[in-house]
């Protein structure tokens, strides 16, 4: 009845940038045309294609009162504002203003933020438990006690022996993140990780079947500007439609393959290299610090050095995430994907592959390599034959682990912040400083009014995604030596959430409407991450801590704490004369010097029992919850069903 309304907004959006994409212009060179807005933009003939905001996002009359002058406004006072981070998204608003693949985003998001809060509770009550215990924990008294054992050497010029009980103050740290509620945390995560994926499809079932996007497929998709110029040339019939359309030949797939795989594989090899340049540099500088003036980095000396190593890690992996995007692009040069999905998935696939490996990868080197090769007194193994490598704390190499993660995470979402609203924030006061006249002039139209703000970042909804993506795997991969991660991930996400409102609503141009029936791609690395995240779990637990060691001291019960941890003595009374250092080596005094005692191969064959238990456990108690849950609610099974039915007989009717 009314034309006007017929269509949203966000659908006439869509309309009209079709028509622009698959309009043809013609030059005097060549008469055949060409195709898109996106060529004209790219040489210069316009300068921007966006469609306009509804109008200003703030009124003069108060929206209790005299109502939303439009939804733009309506987002803004029930949504983007500070005010309303305790509300409940509107989801169905902002689907029906951004389009349903940035209202997907918010309501993944809502959801994983709304998870997030029974794991930072049982995270929480994990670290006050051993805030709780840590005075009354063996190790740590013994430890603590222990001011007439001293320790070798950690380095090889400026070190000198230090009691075992120097390290007090670090075993207690280290209880914290160590201590008989860590295993129980890492199933519950593992479980937890599992839930929140089952129930986010329900979710997901739910939100697509009131959008109206049951029936709507990826085939409905239509082939991408630059796909068509490259091969239109080259034609097959679409077994969907039974039409003919532009294809890419078998052998173009192969190259364009091998490059992307021989990019991926140089990049990670970068990656690997600046992490073995920090691991150098820590080499050099720990004894530089051991001899340092003042004299609390000299009695810490172990702290300051990994301290440094983090900050500088940090900057390299920063710098390293530009570096990524660049060749990214590069690589994208050479490729031509189908469809907008197509891109997405692989752009988003070598992002998030870079970007996990340049994160993860020093946090994988401090869990399972640092202080595992070092030798033993009388023949250390060196880097170079010069740098004797480094070796854990006394207390452990997981308080090294914890700083790396805690770290990384807090300035790692401090910069995101920065970035997603700082930056816009600071780009569009410039621009209002050069035109010299406010953002929201009543006497401009709204399309100069939206020229002023800042366009959506160029990968749409890929950096938001991979950004908590990322965050996920934190939060999941080794949270068995940081219990806190969910509790960080949660308070960051609160704010994440009106960052990215804000952020949208005021400080975007709006962007392109587009439809979309799930969160693509990154649905698929969740369940690899989820995967990924029990078996680092078992071996940070196994390996990393010191949990395997205290069951067995407790199972035997035939010897001290100190000689179940293990670390190094040269001196002590003859009390400690059955005191071992970490590697569960023999006393340079027996017949087979450092050579491996009975009791490492007791703790190694408990260590890989426990192993091979949890992940079996682990995974099959995953399965059965994913078994159990349904992708679809019954009641939403049903009445889709009812729909198809009805509509079934509908056409019996007609015909």
């Amino acid at each position: 009845n009314n034309k006007d309304t017929f269509f949203s907004n966000a659908t006439r959006s869509r309309i009209v940038y079709h028509v622009l994409q698959r309009t043809k212009y013609y030059t005097l060179t060549e008469l055949e045309g060409l195709l898109s807005i996106c060529k004209l933009i790219n040489n210069g003939a316009y300068e921007a294609a966006f469609p306009p905001h509804e109008g200003a996002y703030k009124s003069r009359q108060p929206i209790k009162t005299h109502g939303p002058q439009n939804n733009r406004h309506l987002l803004y006072e029930r949504w983007a504002r500070w005010g309303m981070w305790y509300k409940h998204q509107p989801l169905d608003l902002i689907r029906r203003y951004f389009g349903e693949k940035i209202g997907l985003y918010f309501a993944w998001l809502g959801w994983y933020t709304g998870m997030l809060i029974p794991a930072a509770i049982v995270g929480l009550c994990v670290f006050f438990y051993g805030l709780f215990t840590m005075n009354g924990s063996q190790p740590c008294q013994e430890i603590c006690a222990a001011a007439e054992v001293f320790m070798c050497p950690l380095c090889d010029k400026n070190c000198s022996l230090q009691r075992l009980n120097d390290s007090c103050i670090y075993a207690k740290v280290t209880y914290l993140f160590d201590n008989g509620g860590t295993v129980f945390f890492a199933i519950f995560m593992a479980i937890w990780a599992t839930v929140f994926l089952e129930f986010w499809k329900r979710r997901r079932s739910i939100l697509t079947y009131a959008w109206d996007l049951i029936e709507w497929e990826e085939e409905e998709e239509t082939l991408r500007p630059q796909f068509e110029a490259k091969y239109y040339t080259v034609e097959r019939v679409n077994p969907i439609t039974g039409k003919p359309e532009p294809h890419q030949p078998f052998s173009d797939k192969i190259t364009r393959l091998l490059i992307s795989v021989s990019g991926i594989f140089f990049m990670i090899s970068l990656v690997i290299t600046a992490v073995f340049a920090v691991v150098v540099y820590r080499l050099v500088v720990m004894e530089q610090f051991a001899s340092f003036k003042w004299s609390f980095i000299k009695q810490h000396w172990q702290f300051a050095t990994s301290a440094a190593g983090v900050c500088i890690n940090f900057v390299i992996i920063m710098m390293l995430n530009v570096v990524y995007v660049v060749v990214t692009h590069l690589m994208f040069l050479s490729e031509y994907p189908r469809t907008e999905s197509e891109w997405e998935n692989s752009f988003a696939l070598k992002m998030f592959l870079f970007q996990f490996v340049n994160l993860n990868s020093s946090i994988f080197y401090i869990a399972f390599f640092l202080g595992r090769f070092v030798g033993h007194p009388g023949n250390y193994n060196k880097l170079f034959n010069r740098w004797r490598l480094e070796e854990c704390h006394p207390s452990g190499c997981l308080i090294d682990l914890c700083l790396q993660m805690g770290v990384i995470m807090f300035l790692k979402q401090i910069w995101n912040n920065f970035m997603e609203l700082g930056y816009p924030l600071i780009q569009n006061w410039w621009s209002r400083h050069k035109i010299k006249r406010g953002i929201q002039d009543a006497s401009l139209p709204q399309w100069e009014n939206d020229w002023n703000l800042q366009p959506m970042n160029i990968h749409g909804l890929m950096d938001e995604y991979l950004e908590m993506v990322l965050q996920f795997g934190f939060t999941t991969i080794f949270v068995a030596a940081f219990p806190l991660a969910p509790l960080l991930a949660l308070l960051n996400n609160i704010i994440e959430i009106r960052l990215d409102a804000y952020k949208f609503v005021t400080q975007w141009r709006r962007p392109l409407p587009a439809r979309a029936t799930d969160i693509g791609i990154w649905y698929g690395i969740l369940e690899g991450i989820g995967i990924l995240a029990v078996i680092t779990n078992a071996f940070v637990i196994a390996i990393t801590s010191d949990y395997i060691p205290r069951l067995v001291y407790e199972y035997k019960k035939s010897s001290s704490w100190r000689s179940a941890l293990g670390m190094e003595a040269v001196m002590g009374p003859p009390s400690f004369m059955d005191f071992r250092y970490r590697d569960y080596r023999g006393p340079p005094w027996s017949s087979k010097p450092y050579e491996f005692t009975l009791q490492y191969w007791h703790i190694l064959a408990a260590r890989l029992a426990f192993i091979i238990v949890f992940e079996h456990l682990v995974f099959g108690i995953k399965s059965f919850i994913a078994f159990l849950i349904p992708d679809v609610p019954q009641d939403l099974y049903d009445r889709i069903r009812r729909e198809k039915y009805l509509v079934q007989e509908m056409m019996y009717e007609a015909e």
